[in-house]
């Protein structure tokens, strides 16, 4: 039996988009090729506005669960798609809703500001959602005088306490992408290559946030490089952003910081890279797998992303 080959893949699924007013919506960390092919590449932030605002019946989500699970609580009316289930998150796995509902118990009277990368039951028990582009915003957005619970990711949950000042408990959960940068293997490549700025994710741990010329979510750090008049950099994040960063900076050096333990020397998610050009076509001709929740985890869910929205949407994020 004859395969297809990758340009038929393609050619079949940018058919079978307009036959069934489809649309791949796709996170920077995801491969090159995927990311050429989706009608929409962004980090978090962007994800969730697209999912809110689009005229599709549906939205094939190239990227991982909690993501898809937001854009069905988002688009409830629309059929929303997850090439491979198995596409999880670490981050969002460390933050089982009953634990973090007895966190809350035992932390009362605090607002719950958890990240986007988390489950729908923990957004759920929340009262706004936030991501790494607006999570400072939103934080400060608060009263001054308003107690904070943070969730899940506590390298980011720092970085914005420490931004604001602000009466922050902080749950501890990370991302195992950005937790396992070699502080070590970093400062070696700055060192190779002298004129490099070090540009790193909030969610890293703070000895690489502390040597970093620039920190910011996965867009700013995309967009740092574009403005900066630097020629090299070594980029400690999920490694599927440089293929953005070249696209749009043919002539600069991305250099990726690697983990403690490395054989390719980049950092890549294992579940981001579940996602393949096959699955997608698959899961398009099939409509398969399907992102399903519950009506009522829904509304509770849809309420604090709403507000991440609005507040959002004034502050021109």
């Amino acid at each position: 039996m004859k395969t297809e080959s990758q340009e038929q893949k393609i050619s079949e699924i940018k058919r079978l988009k307009a036959e069934k007013n489809a649309i791949i919506i796709a996170h920077y960390y995801q491969t090159g090729d995927i990311q050429d092919i989706a009608d929409f590449v962004g980090d978090s932030l962007a994800l969730s506005q697209k999912a809110a605002s689009n005229s599709a019946d549906i939205i094939l989500f190239a990227g991982v669960k909690f993501m898809a699970e937001t854009a069905k609580i988002l688009s409830p009316e629309k059929k929303v798609l997850l090439p491979d289930l198995n596409a999880g998150c670490s981050l969002a796995d460390s933050c089982k809703a009953t634990i973090f509902e007895r966190f809350i118990e035992e932390n009362p009277g605090r607002t719950v500001v958890s990240y986007v990368n988390t489950t729908a039951e923990i957004k759920a028990l929340s009262d706004i959602i936030c991501t790494s582009s607006n999570a400072v915003q939103i934080v400060q957005s608060l009263p001054e005088d308003e107690k904070i619970i943070f969730a899940p990711d506590r390298n980011l949950g720092n970085y914005v306490m420490n931004k604001t000042g602000r009466d922050m408990v902080i749950w501890n959960g990370t991302c195992h992408v950005h937790h396992e940068f070699s502080l070590e293997a970093i400062l070696r490549l700055k060192n190779e290559n002298k004129d490099a700025k070090i540009i790193a994710h909030p969610e890293c741990e703070l000895p690489v946030r502390l040597v970093a010329d620039y920190i910011g979510s996965t867009s700013s750090l995309l967009q740092f490089t574009t403005k900066d008049k630097g020629n090299c950099y070594i980029v400690a994040t999920e490694v599927g952003i440089i293929h953005q960063m070249k696209k749009a900076n043919p002539k600069k050096i991305f250099i990726p910081a690697p983990p403690l333990d490395s054989t390719c020397g980049c950092s890549e998610c294992s579940f981001m890279k579940l996602i393949t050009i096959e699955k997608i076509l698959n899961c398009l001709r099939n409509e398969q797998p399907e992102i399903i929740l519950e009506k009522d985890l829904i509304l509770k869910a849809q309420k604090p992303i709403l507000r991440m929205l609005e507040i959002s949407e004034k502050l021109g994020l």
